[in-house]
């Protein structure tokens, strides 16, 4: 066969198969009313029991309480102690704040913000989706994802790796000299920042999802960007659109009424160590 006929034998199959693609689309719609891009609801009927997310409300409602009460009790003693003689305090003495955030907080806004959080599939989407519907109801249902990797993928989406390490920003860094000219950094900048330092500090410890949430926050909190840096998760269409179930609580109320619950700690002043996780690794590695 030569290189012209070769050529005309794999556009006709081509043709074929994309004609046989729409018949079945169209056999899919109208028997099942299921368009392209679309999951069959069978998808998600083994995770309909999980749908109430108020006891998940209530666990961050009470993690953050008692966070603030924790924060409210050092800013005390601080004010009492003198920031002269703050050093001399061991750590122990802050432990309790730093362990509610990353074991209690942390976890408790991990847990709402995976409600119906899933990782989407390409295969689904651009295979199986003229035949969706078509899919047995005994599928799987979608692989988990951990809401950490939302923040990757925001921090990729945005080109954040770009951003931090552009030449503007490295000359500012090393001479300590503002990079927008006088302008108040945005959240959006400051959070690719956060990530970015993160990514940098524990991915080559090989460090969990939840510790690296667990340093975020920390972040967050210190900086006091919490609610700003959570809410520009909730306002990216694209990523609640591709990694939400339509029951989740992300999509169903744009996590309003739990950020109301964290901008209870907006105006506490904290100072919580990022680098818990690796700290030691870092150590370890120095020393050789």
């Amino acid at each position: 066969v030569n290189p012209e006929d070769a050529r005309r034998m794999r556009e006709t199959g081509l043709h074929l198969m994309r004609r046989m693609l729409a018949v079945l689309q169209i056999f899919a719609v109208s028997q099942f009313g299921c368009a392209t891009g679309q999951i069959p609801r069978t998808l998600w009927q083994k995770d309909q029991a999980n749908k109430d997310y108020s006891p998940l409300i209530k666990k961050l409602e009470l993690s953050v309480e008692r966070v603030r009460q924790l924060a409210l009790k050092h800013q005390q003693e601080d004010r009492l102690i003198g920031s002269s003689d703050l050093q001399d305090i061991p750590l122990g003495g802050r432990d309790e704040l730093t362990l509610a955030v990353r074991k209690e907080l942390t976890i408790a806004l991990r847990d709402l913000m995976a409600h119906g959080l899933y990782a989407s599939s390409q295969g689904m989407s651009l295979v199986l989706a003229p035949i969706a519907c078509l899919i047995p109801a005994f599928t799987s249902s979608p692989q988990t994802m951990h809401p950490w990797e939302l923040f990757v993928k925001y921090y990729n989406t945005k080109n954040g790796q770009a951003f931090v390490e552009s030449p503007a920003r490295k000359l500012s860094q090393s001479f300590a000299l503002p990079v927008t000219g006088g302008v108040a950094i945005t959240p959006k900048q400051s959070l690719l920042t956060a990530i970015h330092t993160v990514l940098t500090e524990h991915d080559p410890f090989k460090r969990s999802a939840d510790s690296e949430l667990k340093a975020l926050v920390c972040m967050a909190l210190n900086e006091q960007r919490l609610v700003s840096w959570v809410n520009l998760i909730c306002k990216s269409g694209a990523l609640v659109q591709s990694h939400y179930q339509p029951w989740s609580y992300m999509a169903n109320t744009g996590f309003e009424s739990a950020l109301n619950i964290l901008s209870r700690l907006s105006n506490l002043k904290f100072n919580l160590p990022v680098d818990l996780a690796v700290r030691q690794l870092k150590n370890i590695k120095d020393a050789f």
